[in-house]
């Protein structure tokens, strides 16, 4: 028990980073064995985190709708989500287009070859992908990991609960406490964290090797300083404009920070950023509940916005392309547009990028480049998204008297057990 209250001492976060600096290091001296032999305990973290998002979705809109219902608009408060979606990816646009012209990643880097497992994207049209948030069996979708289809039947059943009042007040009181249950077993799995970021981290740097970055190690350092940048910058800019601390909020979204970067998955890091936000920073658990899974899907900063804009201006400087003025445009509004239209869309990173240089004239091939390099890519891409998907219900809160102030300047990091004590309870 001794071994067990000292663990739960140390602060949530710095566990993580303790597993993810032996992780590294453990990968280092390894090298390839350290994938086989730590990337099983990665793999089971990722699978249990799987496992419990879809449910903790599904009881927690249901929940959600049915309590915000007489309360705040649904409507209103989607419609305002939605903007702010919007609004910041046309910045993080905005901050890929003016860091990719500053550093020139494309210009120097000698011949390139295609990666050997790349294999081109199919981009959908949009009518099959605005048709797809209907599940056609709402148990399939659960099964496949489908959060907008998920979404979509919770809202629904919601609903249905709103207008059928009394009569299933149980059914309602139900879905609260399933929802409840779900956070419960969300904090149960999160205290696994610090040992799956090991295991994933080990075997990325084991199996992966340094050599791959070497040749477009400067397109590397070029979209970590972009993303860096609108993090820091932007998100910390709006953060002032609404009258909040961004170091509070740092703090508090650190945990599901941590998890996205390591995983490289919204959707592998949902549960971590919805108990981030709501119990780190205050946000009403309610709307949180249809926000963050909704920005888990749609909300892409890092891998719809920021990279398809650099991709397109290094694919332009490494073919010694000059692009237009109108091309420019065309760059910010594909991506901007297309985050929203390849949602829930496999492989967003790279269907982005196709959709970006299709629209902007660019040859289509050439993102195999970068394709050997996208899983280093895709850890502060993943960040990024992850990151937004946080902020904006936290502003949303903020402009509707939906964020609890005084949690938000507690601003925990802890999203696991609460304490030692805790801890000790749970196990009693």
């Amino acid at each position: 028990m001794t071994l067990v209250s000292a663990w739960f001492k140390i602060p949530f976060w710095q566990r993580v980073l303790g597993g993810f600096v032996l992780g590294a290091l453990a990968g280092w001296l390894m090298g390839p064995a350290a994938e086989t032999w730590f990337g099983p305990l990665g793999k089971l973290y990722v699978t249990l985190i799987k496992m419990i998002a879809v449910p903790l979705v599904l009881f927690a809109v249901i929940n959600a709708v049915a309590s915000l219902h007489g309360q705040k608009s649904v409507a209103a408060l989607g419609g305002r989500t939605f903007a702010w979606f919007a609004f910041t990816a046309v910045l993080a646009v905005g901050v890929g287009l003016t860091v990719a012209h500053l550093v020139a990643p494309g210009e120097g880097v000698g011949t390139l070859q295609i990666a050997g497992d790349y294999k081109p994207k199919e981009v959908p049209p949009a009518i099959d992908v605005l048709l797809g948030v209907v599940p056609s069996n709402p148990f399939q979708a659960m099964a496949e990991g489908k959060v907008l289809q998920v979404i979509f039947f919770a809202g629904l059943i919601g609903f249905a609960l709103v207008k059928l009042g009394d009569r299933v007040a149980g059914l309602r009181k139900l879905a609260g406490e399933a929802s409840d249950t779900m956070i419960q077993i969300t904090r149960f799995v999160l205290e696994f964290t610090p040992l799956g970021t090991f295991g994933l981290i080990a075997a990325l740097i084991g199996g992966y090797g340094f050599e791959k970055l070497l040749p477009l190690g400067k397109f590397v350092i070029a979209l970590y300083l972009a993303c860096g940048l609108h993090i820091a910058v932007v998100y910390s800019a709006l953060l002032l404009a609404h009258g909040l601390n961004p170091l509070k909020f740092f703090r508090g979204a650190f945990p599901g920070m941590q998890v996205a970067f390591v995983a490289s998955s919204s959707f592998a890091a949902l549960p971590v950023s919805l108990r981030s936000v709501t119990h780190n920073l205050g946000v009403d658990k309610n709307y949180a509940a249809f926000a963050v899974p909704l920005g888990a899907t749609i909300k892409m900063d890092g891998c719809g916005a920021i990279y398809p804009a650099m991709a397109a201006v290094f694919i332009a400087q490494y073919a010694d392309l000059d692009l237009s003025l109108s091309q420019y445009l065309v760059i910010m509004l594909a991506s901007v547009l297309g985050s929203f239209g390849t949602a829930g869309v496999p492989g967003t990173a790279v269907v982005m990028a196709t959709v970006v240089l299709s629209a902007a004239g660019l040859p289509l091939e050439t993102i195999g480049y970068l394709y050997a390099i996208d899983r280093v890519l895709d850890m502060m891409r993943t960040m990024t998204n992850v990151t937004g998907q946080m902020l904006v219900p936290v502003l949303v809160a903020k402009e509707t008297g939906l964020l609890d102030r005084a949690v938000y300047e507690a601003a925990s990091t802890n999203v696991g057990l609460e304490s030692a004590e805790a801890a000790g309870k749970d196990s009693a």
